[in-house]
């Protein structure tokens, strides 16, 4: 695309967001695990508040380079002003899985190193084809009702799911083991952003059909380049304004964190980045300021 075109796109966001009665809006944020997104002079001018952080499920009791990086994140985020919600993932120890016990044990250090993270997700992404939930959503439910009990008093995020094919089967298994009619849930809407399905016939759809309570999107936006998607940062920029268009169709998504802040250098990896690896912005961190700052 060139700049015309997403020049004219800009401006009929911007016309869009002006018209009418001010719709309810989902509370915004970045998920990006670098600490220098902190300090870059961008991310402060956007002056989001709420901020989603993946760690492996063991990484305080592993100790070493991983719980380093831990406490630097949480600290710039102090530093910052933001609220931490933190998702487990699987350990970087290939073919780790681990039982309920083992699971417990490592999320209650987590909890004694860091009281102050008051929003947990049980486990990233629970059924997406990588992690050990994928085709075990007993299990995740297991997990969940783990952190019922150590993390007294703070928002635990039910499931965390991609927004594929299979989401509903994956859930109405997942809500059979879950204790206490959980009422908040996280989805990762990519599929319905980047192929610009309408609201009414999107996944975000089906999904918000069957869940009780409130939904975040805890991950999301545009792809800029992946195996799928060629690299394409202004195609990525309309997708993340599809993200908005989405969240705002339904009152129930009430956060929406955008994946993620720094891009990568090499066009043979995933990139959903809102700025190049060597800071400078793209044209989808344009469409997220004017969402933020918008009246």
């Amino acid at each position: 695309m060139t700049r015309a075109p997403l020049a004219l796109l800009l401006a009929v966001v911007a016309l869009a967001l002006l018209a009418g009665p001010a719709a309810a809006r989902p509370t915004v944020g970045i998920a990006d695990h670098n600490v220098s997104t902190f300090a870059d002079p961008s991310y402060r001018a956007l002056g989001v508040r709420i901020a989603r952080l993946v760690i492996p499920y063991d990484a305080v009791l592993n100790g070493g380079w991983e719980r380093d990086q831990v406490d630097a994140w949480m600290a710039a985020a102090a530093t910052a002003g933001v609220e931490p919600m933190v998702a487990f993932n699987h350990s970087r120890t290939a073919g780790r899985v681990p039982t309920v016990a083992e699971y417990r044990r490592h999320i209650q250090a987590f909890h004694a190193r860091y009281p102050q993270v008051r929003v947990i997700t049980p486990w990233n992404e629970a059924n997406y084809k990588t992690q050990p939930t994928a085709k075990d959503p007993r299990l995740a439910a297991e997990f969940y009702n783990q952190t019922l009990s150590v993390f007294p008093g703070a928002r635990i995020v039910a499931a965390d799911v991609l927004d594929q094919d299979d989401v509903l089967t994956w859930l109405r298994t997942f809500r059979t083991y879950a204790y206490q009619h959980p009422q908040l849930w996280g989805l990762h809407n990519y599929n319905d952003v980047n192929l610009f399905r309408p609201a009414a016939t999107s996944v975000t759809a089906s999904v918000l059909r069957y869940l009780p309570g409130e939904v975040w999107l805890t991950e999301t936006g545009g792809i800029v380049n992946s195996p799928r998607f060629p690299y394409d940062p202004d195609r990525a920029a309309r997708a993340v304004a599809h993200t908005f268009t989405l969240a705002e169709a339904f009152p129930r998504i009430t956060r929406v964190y955008i994946y993620n802040w720094l891009g990568v250098a090499s066009r043979t990896q995933w990139d959903a980045g809102l700025v190049d690896a060597d800071g400078r912005p793209r044209p989808a961190l344009d469409v997220v300021q004017r969402y933020v700052h918008r009246p």
